[in-house]
């Protein structure tokens, strides 16, 4: 179910700030990275927009959907700063065309550690060995080619 907030971005991150409960005096603030966002809709038709987040594989994926009726520039700028987040996104397949992909995100000010992130295709099972050692091999050559290799 939609909920009603206030939302704005700034270069680092999408602010929601949203009443608790019924109290005019009470609210809290959610700070969700660019980094940490894996992706963001707005439907037009039902005026809602979708922001899922970066999950843990077998996990629910935290996902946050608001009543947004005019979106402004709120849609490009999140447009912008997610993919700004991503340094590297590599496919590599293990059956066929089916496999995994391994991305790496970063904050925008640098100030953290790049983040890797494996997304594995549907049918793909990441507790397979032959899977782990794929996603092992891939990620290490992820990390040597933009200068990680340790």
């Amino acid at each position: 179910m939609a909920e009603e907030a206030h939302l704005g971005g700034t270069r680092d991150a999408l602010y929601v700030v949203r009443r608790l409960g019924t109290s005019l005096a009470l609210e809290e603030t959610l700070r969700i990275p660019w980094e940490d966002v894996q992706a963001a809709g707005w439907d037009a038709e039902t005026t809602t927009l979708r922001v899922s987040e970066v999950g843990t594989w077998g996990e629910q994926r935290p996902e946050h959907v608001f009543t947004l009726p005019e979106p402004g520039r709120l849609l490009e700028l999140i447009r912008e700063r997610v993919t700004a987040s991503v340094v590297l996104q590599r496919h590599v397949p293990i059956r066929g065309r089916r496999g995994l992909r391994v991305i790496a995100r970063r904050a925008p000010r640098g100030d953290r550690p790049i983040r890797w992130i494996y997304e594995f295709d549907a049918g793909i099972d990441p507790d397979d060995p032959a899977v782990r050692q794929a996603a092992e091999e891939a990620l290490a050559a992820a990390r040597a080619d933009v200068g990680l290799d340790f």
